[in-house]
């Protein structure tokens, strides 16, 4: 069998162990924190911020919410990775942009931070003043163990079944799980170009 065969075989073991109902209580956290008038902003590094800048867009072109990511702005990213330090900044973008206890983090991330191991220090010190502040914590996650999940209000963890590729896999899976959620009748408001040029 090739490895395109393989892959996707992988893939499909993966979405057959995802839990529905945790999806289902992931969207509604997200419509209550909306409908509360609470802002979301969305955390990611690597791979994962490309997710999260492509997830604000829909969350607020599609779910009406009001969405930011801080690294959409590399200019204040990076002063304050300059200034502050790269453990710090997405605490200190948080902090400057008023986080609150109506709002709410939504975290991608393979891992989902490990302050032990210094991997995503920046991701657990966002959710740790997240959660000073009373703020919801959400999360697409490869690791059941990582920060995010440890101290997350709603996590989605993709199953770990292929640990030789776990990082494609979950980061595959994350951009699936938001397009869903962003499609949800409990959250979609409008649609999207394509399907309403088809109606």
């Amino acid at each position: 069998m090739g490895f395109a065969a393989t892959y996707l075989q992988e893939s499909a073991r993966i979405l057959a162990a995802l839990p529905p109902e945790r999806i289902e209580a992931l969207a509604e956290a997200l419509a209550a924190l909306r409908d509360g008038g609470g802002r979301l902003f969305i955390l990611g590094v690597g791979g994962s911020a490309g997710h999260a800048s492509h997830a604000v867009n829909d969350f607020r072109k599609l779910c009406g919410f009001e969405a930011y990511a801080p690294t959409d702005n590399v200019s204040e990213l990076t002063a304050r990775i300059n200034d502050e330090g790269w453990e710090g900044c997405f605490a200190a973008w948080l902090a400057g942009s008023r986080l609150c206890a109506r709002d709410g983090l939504l975290v991608f991330s393979v891992g989902g931070g490990d302050a032990q191991r210094g991997v995503s220090a920046n991701i657990v010190r966002a959710i740790d003043f997240a959660r000073e502040v009373g703020a919801r914590i959400f999360g697409i996650v490869g690791r059941d163990g990582g920060h995010t999940a440890r101290c997350g209000d709603v996590v989605l963890v993709i199953p770990p079944l292929v640990p030789e590729r776990v990082t494609p896999h979950t980061e595959g899976m994350t951009a699936l799980l938001w397009h869903l959620l962003v499609s949800h009748p409990r959250l979609q408001r409008q649609p999207a170009a394509w399907e309403a040029a088809t109606r």
